[in-house]
């Protein structure tokens, strides 16, 4: 973990470089790319798209809101918490 970093109350994620960040682990690339689809559903719904990437199982995601100046706020936690729901 880097220096400015935090560990958050919010399932796994970590507050580092003005983003919330948490790396998702899954049996096989259908369920990582399941994970996805239903996070871009929520994600779609606040009009809050996170940065992700995908690479097999394995699913990482940076929260941050860009209209804020790229910082990390409310909207992020919310979508965090309704992300760690959907793990």
């Amino acid at each position: 973990m880097e220096k400015n970093s935090a560990t958050l109350g919010v399932g796994g994620w970590v507050q580092q470089n003005n983003t919330l960040y948490q790396k998702f682990t899954f049996k096989n690339f259908s369920e990582a790319f399941a994970f996805m689809t239903r996070v871009a559903i929520e994600a779609e719904k606040m009009d809050h798209h996170p940065l992700w990437t995908n690479v097999w199982n394995t699913v990482e995601i940076w929260l941050n809101t860009h209209d804020a100046g790229d910082i990390v706020t409310e909207k992020d936690h919310q979508l965090a918490k309704k992300i760690d729901g959907l793990f």
